[in-house]
């Protein structure tokens, strides 16, 4: 069977990305901060005949992280696919942060990501089969604060190392979702009738993932889950930065 290690497991749609990866017979590793929450989705997902290895780890903490890395470049136990979805979101009001917490912000999202795809990319290539999937979003195509910058980082990463490594087997795709009902909004005191944001652009993590997994399987290196984000995302390079960025301040101070 395939393995795959997911990042921000615990909850959410990494915990998606696990569930979807077991039901198609991958063997797992999950990787989150949070043991408690790693063993309870281990015990669910074993129930799908897979193995389940838990890796907790903060990817922040370089020791931890390089722990991580060694297992994705155990060529005794490959990993065929990296999911790296961990990351958490800040008040856009970048002035009245504190500068440590957007290090952090930029380390999770990209450093960390970057290290992971650099330590799975040798022996993928190596065995001439991979793939590789970015949890990104749709703010990565706006203006919006550090969060819209890391991620249009991540998408513009993702772009360039598809084109790269895709002939050699290896292929890296940035998933770009909208708003998703998941605990993420609720991490940073929102709640979906606070947003701002009208039903219809709210999605589901099954549905996120599942596209995801589906785009990637067919080597893009973008995808962006439902026909109403694909549309959005068409017509916001047409928009003025002040519309933009007025429509990505919604729910957030």
């Amino acid at each position: 069977m395939p393995t795959a290690l997911v990042t921000g497991a615990g909850s959410g749609i990494g915990a998606e990305f696990a569930r979807q990866l077991a039901e198609r017979g991958c063997d797992l590793v999950l990787v989150a901060r949070g043991r408690e929450a790693l063993d309870a989705l281990a015990v669910r997902l074993g129930a799908h005949g897979v193995a389940v290895e838990v890796l907790p780890a903060d990817l922040l903490d370089d020791d931890a992280r390089a722990g991580v890395e060694a297992r994705l470049a155990d060529e005794s136990h490959p990993i065929d696919v990296l999911v790296n979805n961990a990351g958490f979101g800040l008040s856009l009001a970048f002035e009245r942060n504190d500068i440590a917490d957007e290090v952090r912000h930029l380390r999770l999202h990209d450093e960390a990501s970057m290290r992971l795809m650099h330590a799975a990319l040798g022996p993928m290539l190596a065995r001439g089969r991979g793939r590789i999937v970015n949890v990104a979003s749709i703010a990565a195509f706006m203006p919006r604060s550090t969060y819209g910058a890391v991620k249009a980082w991540l998408v513009q990463f993702s772009r360039w190392a598809n084109v790269r490594y895709a002939p050699r087997g290896v292929t890296v795709t940035a998933v770009c979702p909208g708003f998703v009902h998941t605990d993420f909004h609720a991490r940073l005191g929102l709640r979906p009738g606070q947003e701002g944001i009208p039903g219809w652009m709210w999605l589901d993590a099954r549905t996120v993932v599942r596209e995801g997994l589906r785009d990637a399987a067919r080597g893009r290196s973008i995808s962006v889950p439902s026909l109403r984000y694909k549309v959005i995302r068409r017509l916001l390079p047409l928009a003025p930065d002040r519309l933009t960025a007025r429509l990505g301040e919604r729910g957030r101070n």
